[in-house]
């Protein structure tokens, strides 16, 4: 009896072990600042390149997207603010080519950077928009040692619209724009008190929560249950990182939501699902609208149907932006 009570006692502790040492691997994977290479098999399904050894979707070409390096040629200043918890964050500010009251505050994707939403800037510039693209904390130029999700960026996209009430005038008027995480951020940023300033929201491909998309990916990837590794790697990133994911819910947030939101998603997407923007749609109590692309990938609606996708933005916005 005493063999087995210290058997199963010494079971028990092996298998603490090595779950607690896998929460720590997938920490150090899905949330620490490092370089994600396990992005690779799904990238590698998109024309991309390699750009200061990080790498970069080139998009499929069309009438809007032929021109990738647009960006690169316009006049843009960087910009910077203080997180509430200290960290520097960088942004970058491109001026409408005519003085505009309109701001649009884009927020890019996982292991992205604002400079690599050359595509959606380029849409606003041609909208007459001034257009400001950050990194978010853990990702290009800002300071972080951790992806926030959203959930922590959330804080930090408060003092971007500060800043660029600040910059434009107390009459200024915003919107946010996000993409995947970005999507994420913008919704979870909705359920916020924001200022009247901030017009609309536009959320292409955001997931509903980050419990729910990690646990979608450990499934697709690595062919594992959520359980227990998500839930220790949940408890890993509070202490490290001040969040559980369970918390970092765009769709709780939504249902606090009072500014107009339009939801985009790829109709063939399988990195964000499909059904995760269904979902956000229906929990949103405030002015809403729903547009998914037929045949698009995750990330890819902007370039399956450019024509579409401008439109259904410009329309949107305008219709809020001028209230």
């Amino acid at each position: 009896m005493k063999y087995f009570v210290k058997t199963s006692i010494i079971v028990i502790l092996i298998a603490f072990a090595v779950v607690l040492a896998a929460g720590f691997y997938f920490y150090d994977l899905s949330v620490a600042r490092t370089k994600k290479a396990f992005l690779a098999e799904y990238i590698a399904t998109k024309k991309s390149v390699m750009v200061n050894n990080e790498i970069e979707i080139k998009k499929a070409p069309s009438e809007f997207t032929d021109d990738i390096d647009w960006l690169s040629k316009q006049s843009y200043e960087t910009v910077d603010i203080v997180s509430y918890d200290g960290l520097k964050l960088k942004g970058y500010y491109l001026s409408a080519e005519s003085p505009s009251m309109n701001t649009v505050i884009l927020s890019h994707g996982y292991s992205s950077k604002g400079l690599w939403m050359g595509l959606y800037a380029k849409l606003y510039n041609m909208l007459g928009y001034n257009v400001l693209m950050p990194d978010d904390r853990g990702h290009g130029n800002s300071e972080g040692n951790y992806i926030g999700f959203g959930w922590v960026d959330r804080k930090d996209y408060l003092e971007w619209i500060n800043f660029v009430i600040k910059k434009s005038g107390p009459d200024t008027k915003i919107v946010l724009h996000g993409v995947s995480m970005g999507g994420a951020a913008v919704l979870m940023t909705s359920g916020e008190n924001l200022p009247s300033n901030v017009k609309a929201i536009v959320s292409d491909c955001a997931y509903t929560s980050v419990k729910d998309e990690l646990s979608y990916q450990m499934k697709r990837m690595y062919h594992l249950p959520s359980f227990p590794l998500l839930n220790v790697t949940s408890i890993i990133t509070k202490i490290k990182a001040g969040f559980t994911f369970e918390e970092a819910s765009a769709l709780q947030q939504v249902k606090n939501s009072k500014t107009p939101t339009l939801f985009i998603h790829g109709g063939n997407d399988e990195f964000v699902p499909t059904s995760m923007v269904n979902e956000l749609f229906e929990a949103c109590r405030s002015e809403k609208e729903l547009f998914i692309v037929p045949g698009a990938g995750h990330g890819a609606a902007l370039d399956t149907d450019p024509d579409g996708y401008i439109a259904k933005v410009k329309d949107f916005t305008e219709k809020y932006i001028n209230k």
